[in-house]
Protein backbone atom coordinates (compact mmCIF):
# COMPACT_ATOMS: atom_id res chain seq x y z
CA UNK A 1 0.00 0.00 0.00
CA UNK A 2 1.10 3.38 -0.69
CA UNK A 3 2.40 5.44 2.14
CA UNK A 4 0.18 8.90 2.50
CA UNK A 5 2.04 11.67 3.01
CA UNK A 6 0.41 15.08 5.08
CA UNK A 7 1.88 16.62 2.03
CA UNK A 8 -0.72 14.19 -0.40
CA UNK A 9 -3.80 15.28 2.10
CA UNK A 10 -2.71 19.01 1.93
CA UNK A 11 -2.89 18.65 -1.85
CA UNK A 12 -5.87 17.13 -2.25
CA UNK A 13 -7.82 18.90 0.82
CA UNK A 14 -6.75 22.23 -1.56
CA UNK A 15 -7.88 20.49 -4.87
CA UNK A 16 -11.49 20.15 -3.44
CA UNK A 17 -12.01 22.09 -0.41
CA UNK A 18 -13.12 19.05 1.73
CA UNK A 19 -12.05 18.16 5.15
CA UNK A 20 -8.80 16.27 6.02
CA UNK A 21 -9.69 13.47 7.90
CA UNK A 22 -11.87 12.68 4.32
CA UNK A 23 -8.91 13.34 2.42
CA UNK A 24 -7.03 11.03 4.08
CA UNK A 25 -9.88 8.18 3.99
CA UNK A 26 -9.96 9.13 0.13
CA UNK A 27 -6.54 8.53 -0.10
CA UNK A 28 -6.27 5.42 1.73
CA UNK A 29 -9.28 3.79 -0.47
CA UNK A 30 -7.41 4.51 -3.67
CA UNK A 31 -3.73 3.64 -2.84
CA UNK A 32 -2.46 7.28 -2.93
CA UNK A 33 -3.64 7.56 -6.49
CA UNK A 34 -4.66 11.32 -6.53
CA UNK A 35 -7.27 11.78 -9.34
CA UNK A 36 -9.22 8.15 -8.33
CA UNK A 37 -9.72 9.99 -4.42
CA UNK A 38 -10.88 13.38 -6.12
CA UNK A 39 -13.69 10.54 -8.22
CA UNK A 40 -14.47 8.92 -4.62
CA UNK A 41 -14.96 11.78 -2.87
CA UNK A 42 -16.92 12.78 -5.17
CA UNK A 43 -18.67 9.59 -4.98
CA UNK A 44 -19.41 10.30 -1.56
CA UNK A 45 -20.80 13.31 -2.76
CA UNK A 46 -18.13 15.82 -0.60
CA UNK A 47 -16.24 16.62 -2.89
CA UNK A 48 -19.54 19.35 -3.92
CA UNK A 49 -17.92 21.53 -1.23
CA UNK A 50 -15.56 23.04 -3.06
CA UNK A 51 -17.35 24.03 -6.23
CA UNK A 52 -19.85 26.12 -4.05
CA UNK A 53 -16.37 27.58 -1.80
CA UNK A 54 -16.16 30.90 -4.08
CA UNK A 55 -19.92 32.06 -3.47
CA UNK A 56 -20.59 34.76 -1.24
CA UNK A 57 -22.30 33.47 2.38
CA UNK A 58 -23.05 36.72 3.87
CA UNK A 59 -26.22 35.11 5.48
CA UNK A 60 -26.68 32.30 8.26
CA UNK A 61 -27.29 33.08 12.20
CA UNK A 62 -25.30 34.40 15.38
CA UNK A 63 -25.02 31.72 17.75
CA UNK A 64 -25.10 32.34 21.77
CA UNK A 65 -24.05 30.03 24.54
CA UNK A 66 -23.35 30.93 27.73
CA UNK A 67 -22.40 28.21 30.87
CA UNK A 68 -21.91 30.10 34.51
CA UNK A 69 -19.64 33.00 34.34
CA UNK A 70 -18.90 32.49 30.44
CA UNK A 71 -20.52 33.54 27.23
CA UNK A 72 -19.79 32.79 23.50
CA UNK A 73 -20.76 34.14 20.28
CA UNK A 74 -20.28 32.59 16.95
CA UNK A 75 -21.11 33.61 13.37
CA UNK A 76 -21.75 30.53 11.24
CA UNK A 77 -22.69 31.87 7.35
CA UNK A 78 -24.73 30.55 4.54
CA UNK A 79 -25.95 31.48 1.32
CA UNK A 80 -29.22 32.32 1.68
CA UNK A 81 -31.92 33.12 4.76
CA UNK A 82 -33.38 29.97 4.07
CA UNK A 83 -30.67 27.71 4.95
CA UNK A 84 -30.46 29.56 8.27
CA UNK A 85 -34.16 27.96 9.27
CA UNK A 86 -33.21 24.52 8.67
CA UNK A 87 -33.57 22.42 11.70
CA UNK A 88 -29.97 21.27 10.58
CA UNK A 89 -28.31 24.02 9.97
CA UNK A 90 -29.73 25.43 13.43
CA UNK A 91 -28.85 22.34 15.04
CA UNK A 92 -25.00 22.81 13.67
CA UNK A 93 -24.76 26.70 14.59
CA UNK A 94 -26.48 26.12 18.33
CA UNK A 95 -23.58 22.82 19.03
CA UNK A 96 -20.75 25.13 17.73
CA UNK A 97 -21.46 28.26 19.84
CA UNK A 98 -21.65 25.62 23.02
CA UNK A 99 -18.11 24.63 21.67
CA UNK A 100 -17.34 28.14 21.70
CA UNK A 101 -17.32 28.48 25.51
CA UNK A 102 -14.21 26.95 25.22
CA UNK A 103 -12.25 28.53 22.62
CA UNK A 104 -11.12 31.52 24.21
CA UNK A 105 -12.62 33.49 20.87
CA UNK A 106 -9.94 32.04 18.80
CA UNK A 107 -11.61 30.89 15.52
CA UNK A 108 -9.17 28.68 14.90
CA UNK A 109 -9.34 27.12 17.90
CA UNK A 110 -13.18 26.67 17.16
CA UNK A 111 -12.10 24.92 13.98
CA UNK A 112 -10.57 22.82 15.12
CA UNK A 113 -12.23 21.56 17.99
CA UNK A 114 -13.94 18.06 18.18
CA UNK A 115 -17.65 18.60 17.03
CA UNK A 116 -19.86 15.98 19.21
CA UNK A 117 -21.27 13.00 17.50
CA UNK A 118 -18.70 13.15 14.74
CA UNK A 119 -15.48 11.80 13.96
CA UNK A 120 -14.67 15.52 12.52
CA UNK A 121 -13.43 19.07 13.93
CA UNK A 122 -15.90 21.84 13.34
CA UNK A 123 -14.39 22.69 10.09
CA UNK A 124 -14.59 19.74 8.31
CA UNK A 125 -18.21 18.65 9.75
CA UNK A 126 -19.34 22.12 8.42
CA UNK A 127 -17.45 21.04 4.61
CA UNK A 128 -19.84 17.87 4.96
CA UNK A 129 -22.73 19.90 5.51
CA UNK A 130 -22.04 22.18 2.77
CA UNK A 131 -22.29 18.72 0.68
CA UNK A 132 -25.51 17.90 2.32
CA UNK A 133 -27.40 20.89 2.22
CA UNK A 134 -25.85 22.37 -1.39
CA UNK A 135 -24.79 25.80 -0.37
CA UNK A 136 -21.28 27.51 0.59
CA UNK A 137 -20.90 28.10 4.27
CA UNK A 138 -18.58 28.38 6.82
CA UNK A 139 -17.83 29.60 10.47
CA UNK A 140 -16.77 33.29 10.18
CA UNK A 141 -15.71 34.29 13.54
CA UNK A 142 -16.35 33.65 17.31
CA UNK A 143 -16.08 35.57 20.61
CA UNK A 144 -15.74 35.14 24.23
CA UNK A 145 -16.12 36.99 27.93
CA UNK A 146 -15.80 35.58 31.21
CA UNK A 147 -16.18 37.04 35.07
CA UNK A 148 -15.01 35.83 38.08
CA UNK A 149 -17.54 37.93 39.88
CA UNK A 150 -20.56 38.78 38.60
CA UNK A 151 -23.28 37.64 35.71
CA UNK A 152 -22.74 37.56 32.12
CA UNK A 153 -25.14 39.73 30.56
CA UNK A 154 -26.96 38.62 26.94
CA UNK A 155 -29.36 38.54 24.00
CA UNK A 156 -30.38 37.78 20.85
CA UNK A 157 -32.05 39.97 18.51
CA UNK A 158 -34.28 38.34 15.83
CA UNK A 159 -34.18 34.76 17.09
CA UNK A 160 -35.54 32.04 15.59
CA UNK A 161 -34.86 29.58 17.92
CA UNK A 162 -33.50 29.51 21.56
CA UNK A 163 -29.92 31.24 21.60
CA UNK A 164 -29.96 31.76 17.66
CA UNK A 165 -30.91 35.05 15.77
CA UNK A 166 -29.17 38.15 13.68
CA UNK A 167 -27.84 40.25 16.52
CA UNK A 168 -25.84 38.77 19.27
CA UNK A 169 -24.61 40.12 22.34
CA UNK A 170 -22.50 38.73 25.67
CA UNK A 171 -21.90 41.54 28.31
CA UNK A 172 -19.34 41.24 31.35
CA UNK A 173 -20.83 42.77 34.47
CA UNK A 174 -18.62 42.74 37.16
CA UNK A 175 -20.15 42.49 40.61
CA UNK A 176 -20.18 40.80 44.13
CA UNK A 177 -23.81 42.16 44.19
CA UNK A 178 -27.21 40.04 44.23
CA UNK A 179 -26.99 37.51 41.34
CA UNK A 180 -30.78 38.10 40.34
CA UNK A 181 -30.48 42.08 40.20
CA UNK A 182 -27.10 41.48 38.01
CA UNK A 183 -28.45 39.15 35.85
CA UNK A 184 -31.75 41.38 34.41
CA UNK A 185 -29.23 44.15 34.65
CA UNK A 186 -26.92 42.25 32.39
CA UNK A 187 -29.78 41.50 30.32
CA UNK A 188 -31.14 44.77 29.83
CA UNK A 189 -27.80 46.46 29.27
CA UNK A 190 -27.29 43.61 26.65
CA UNK A 191 -30.39 44.51 24.75
CA UNK A 192 -29.40 48.04 25.16
CA UNK A 193 -25.58 47.13 23.24
CA UNK A 194 -28.00 45.64 20.23
CA UNK A 195 -29.87 48.31 19.66
CA UNK A 196 -27.63 51.34 19.94
CA UNK A 197 -24.44 49.78 18.86
CA UNK A 198 -21.84 51.57 20.91
CA UNK A 199 -18.32 51.55 19.47
CA UNK A 200 -16.63 50.94 22.90
CA UNK A 201 -17.30 51.17 26.80
CA UNK A 202 -15.88 55.09 27.30
CA UNK A 203 -13.52 57.05 25.53
CA UNK A 204 -10.48 55.35 26.12
CA UNK A 205 -11.69 52.30 24.33
CA UNK A 206 -12.55 54.26 21.00
CA UNK A 207 -10.15 53.45 18.42
CA UNK A 208 -7.21 56.36 18.63
CA UNK A 209 -7.81 56.91 14.43
CA UNK A 210 -11.75 57.30 14.89
CA UNK A 211 -10.75 59.58 17.85
CA UNK A 212 -8.06 61.42 15.43
CA UNK A 213 -10.65 61.45 12.83
CA UNK A 214 -13.27 63.19 14.50
CA UNK A 215 -10.50 66.29 15.70
CA UNK A 216 -9.55 66.96 12.03
CA UNK A 217 -13.68 67.32 11.27
CA UNK A 218 -14.11 69.61 14.59
CA UNK A 219 -10.78 71.33 13.48
CA UNK A 220 -11.53 72.07 9.98
CA UNK A 221 -15.13 73.21 10.84
CA UNK A 222 -13.55 75.81 12.94
CA UNK A 223 -10.13 77.00 10.86
CA UNK A 224 -8.54 79.99 11.79
CA UNK A 225 -10.26 79.81 15.54
CA UNK A 226 -7.94 81.08 18.47
CA UNK A 227 -6.29 78.37 19.42
CA UNK A 228 -7.85 78.10 23.09
CA UNK A 229 -11.12 77.90 21.40
CA UNK A 230 -10.17 75.24 19.74
CA UNK A 231 -9.30 73.24 22.36
CA UNK A 232 -12.48 74.02 23.84
CA UNK A 233 -14.74 73.12 20.94
CA UNK A 234 -12.54 69.99 20.68
CA UNK A 235 -13.26 68.88 24.08
CA UNK A 236 -16.74 69.94 23.59
CA UNK A 237 -16.88 67.70 20.81
CA UNK A 238 -15.58 64.39 22.33
CA UNK A 239 -18.09 64.94 24.93
CA UNK A 240 -20.80 65.02 22.50
CA UNK A 241 -19.01 61.97 20.62
CA UNK A 242 -18.72 59.68 23.92
CA UNK A 243 -22.63 60.76 24.34
CA UNK A 244 -23.69 59.11 21.11
CA UNK A 245 -21.38 56.22 20.83
CA UNK A 246 -19.92 55.06 23.94
CA UNK A 247 -21.50 53.00 26.40
CA UNK A 248 -21.56 54.74 29.54
CA UNK A 249 -22.31 57.92 28.19
CA UNK A 250 -25.41 56.97 26.26
CA UNK A 251 -28.89 57.59 26.94
CA UNK A 252 -30.48 54.20 28.50
CA UNK A 253 -32.74 52.65 25.02
CA UNK A 254 -35.51 51.99 28.24
CA UNK A 255 -35.36 55.39 29.71
CA UNK A 256 -33.84 58.62 27.84
CA UNK A 257 -34.05 60.66 30.66
CA UNK A 258 -31.05 58.39 31.81
CA UNK A 259 -27.32 57.79 30.92
CA UNK A 260 -26.18 54.14 31.30
CA UNK A 261 -24.09 55.86 34.06
CA UNK A 262 -26.61 56.42 35.53
CA UNK A 263 -28.65 53.14 35.89
CA UNK A 264 -25.39 51.36 36.76
CA UNK A 265 -25.48 53.69 39.96
CA UNK A 266 -29.23 52.68 40.96
CA UNK A 267 -28.75 49.36 40.13
CA UNK A 268 -25.26 49.01 42.14
CA UNK A 269 -27.42 50.53 44.71
CA UNK A 270 -30.35 47.63 44.75
CA UNK A 271 -27.74 44.88 43.94
CA UNK A 272 -25.78 46.10 47.42
CA UNK A 273 -21.96 46.30 45.53
CA UNK A 274 -20.47 48.14 42.70
CA UNK A 275 -20.97 47.14 39.59
CA UNK A 276 -17.95 47.83 36.54
CA UNK A 277 -19.01 47.01 33.02
CA UNK A 278 -15.84 45.15 31.99
CA UNK A 279 -16.06 44.53 28.53
CA UNK A 280 -19.14 43.70 25.18
CA UNK A 281 -19.22 41.92 22.27
CA UNK A 282 -22.11 42.79 19.64
CA UNK A 283 -21.97 40.50 16.40
CA UNK A 284 -24.42 41.49 13.56
CA UNK A 285 -24.78 38.55 10.83
CA UNK A 286 -22.94 39.42 7.74
CA UNK A 287 -21.48 42.82 8.93
CA UNK A 288 -18.64 43.96 7.38
CA UNK A 289 -18.83 40.97 3.89
CA UNK A 290 -19.52 42.93 0.80
CA UNK A 291 -22.55 41.15 -0.90
CA UNK A 292 -22.32 40.61 -4.66
CA UNK A 293 -25.02 42.74 -6.31
CA UNK A 294 -26.80 40.40 -9.02
CA UNK A 295 -28.06 42.11 -12.69
CA UNK A 296 -30.94 39.69 -12.83
CA UNK A 297 -32.25 41.97 -16.44
CA UNK A 298 -27.84 40.84 -17.54
CA UNK A 299 -28.64 37.32 -16.34
CA UNK A 300 -32.24 37.03 -18.35
CA UNK A 301 -30.44 38.38 -21.12
CA UNK A 302 -27.15 35.91 -21.18
CA UNK A 303 -30.01 32.98 -20.81
CA UNK A 304 -31.46 34.41 -23.85
CA UNK A 305 -28.26 34.15 -25.83
CA UNK A 306 -28.49 38.17 -26.06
Amino acid sequence: MAEITAAMVKDLREKTGVGMMDCKAALAATKGDMDAAVDWLRAKGLAKAAKKSTRVAAEGLVGLAVDGNTGALVEVNSETDFVARNDKFQAMVSDIAKLALKADGSTEKLKTAHYPGSQHAVGEYVAEMVASIGENMGVRRTAALSVKDGVIGSYVHNSIAPGLGKIGVIVAVESTGKKDELAQFGKDLAMHIAAINPVAIDLTGVPKETIDRERAILAEKNAGKPEKVLEKIMESGLKSYAKENTLLEQSYAKDSTKSVNQLIAEVAKTAGAPIKIAAFVRMQLGEGIEKKEDDFAAEVAKAAGA
